[in-house]
């Protein structure tokens, strides 16, 4: 039987039996499809080449839906920039559902064609998965599990990698993720067009290699924002990071909402805006490729790096003075992705 548009998930859609198979084939294989995954084997046969880059990222994101994006597209664009940030080719993903009793088949639906729908900005392909459903009450809504692979094309990118007089640029404006979330979350009516940055950076960190642009470090910049990348980088490099707060774009419904609620737009969460650490004199190249893709146009050099201060990353503010920017503490904004 095949499956009807208002129908719910049932325990027996992940018992292994009919319901499961019409579901796997129906949903997941047409809009997946694929040679690898199409053999149906228990596990994905592969061609590899050269150093590989492998990560894996668990989403239970509240609410599913947002502004800009959804649980699905999210997974994809968070599974494919960790391989992004490492100079890798997004090659093959696996993804895993969990999903509970009674969940709507329409919003699955919706789930899984903006997953295909994000996989064509960057060439991968979701080549093996799971799925489990559990009794009502005993997850919320959907979860969704994926890993990715990808051949290392820019290899020595590194958090370790930061040198003296090496700039610091933000490919976009900060925050944008954790406002749209928090705005969806507290169903706030604001008149505001806010979306999440929810994005796949692949198209445009391809670009900057293309390019040769030297990169020494770069990051997506998700839990913990634009501080908890920073101060990363600083112990990991055992060098200073000066930051000028005037120069970090920040949008105005972002700055609204972290007055309005007590955050700092450095500590929310990113989905679609990453940072690289560069030589200063390849800094007007990287930002002149930046400008030309991926909504970068707001692309900024932020700051430098440091002798001073070894670890620590201090913030320039718009007064003349100086703070240290710290690495967030507590969960300021649980479930974000």
């Amino acid at each position: 039987m095949p499956i009807r548009k208002n129908d719910r998930i049932q325990l027996s859609h992940g018992g292994g039996g009919k319901e499961m198979n019409v579901l796997i084939h129906d949903m997941f294989f047409k809009a997946f499809a694929n040679p690898i995954l199409a053999a149906e084997e228990d596990a994905a046969q592969l061609q590899l080449c050269g150093t590989t880059a492998f990560t894996t990222d668990s989403f239970t994101v509240d609410p599913l839906f947002f502004a800009g994006g959804n649980i699905g597209k999210l997974a994809i664009a968070g599974t494919v920039n960790d391989l992004a940030m490492m100079g890798a080719i997004p090659e093959y993903l696996s993804c895993s559902f969990i999903i509970e009793e009674g969940f709507a088949i329409t919003d699955l639906q919706t789930i899984v064609t903006s997953m295909a729908d994000e996989m064509q900005h960057c060439g991968a392909h979701i080549v093996c998965g799971d799925t489990k459903v559990v009794p009502k009450g005993c997850a919320d809504g959907i979860f969704i599990n994926t890993s990715g692979i990808g051949q290392i094309v820019k290899p020595d990118i590194s958090v370790k990698n930061l040198q003296h007089d090496d700039v610091i640029i933000v490919s976009r404006d900060i925050g944008r993720h954790g406002a749209a979330i928090l705005m969806a979350r507290d169903s706030l009516t604001l008149e505001s067009t806010l979306t999440s940055d929810c994005a796949t950076l692949w198209p445009i960190v391809e670009q900057l290699i293309a390019s040769n642009v030297d990169i020494h470090a770069m990051r997506d910049a998700t839990r913990g924002g634009l501080s908890a990348v920073l101060n990363e980088w600083a112990q990991a490099s055992n060098v200073g990071i000066n930051i000028n707060e005037t120069a970090i774009p920040v949008s105005s419904e972002v700055q609204g909402l972290c007055e309005l609620y007590g955050f700092e737009p450095f500590d929310l969460a990113n989905e679609g805006t990453f940072i690289i650490a560069l030589p200063r004199s390849a800094a007007d190249k990287a930002l002149e490729v930046m400008a030309q893709y991926c909504h970068c146009n707001q692309a900024a050099i932020i700051g430098n790096v440091t002798d001073k201060n070894p670890g620590k990353v201090v913030l320039n503010t718009p007064w003349g003075s100086s703070r240290y920017l710290d690495i967030p503490q507590g969960e300021l904004l649980p479930r974000i992705c």
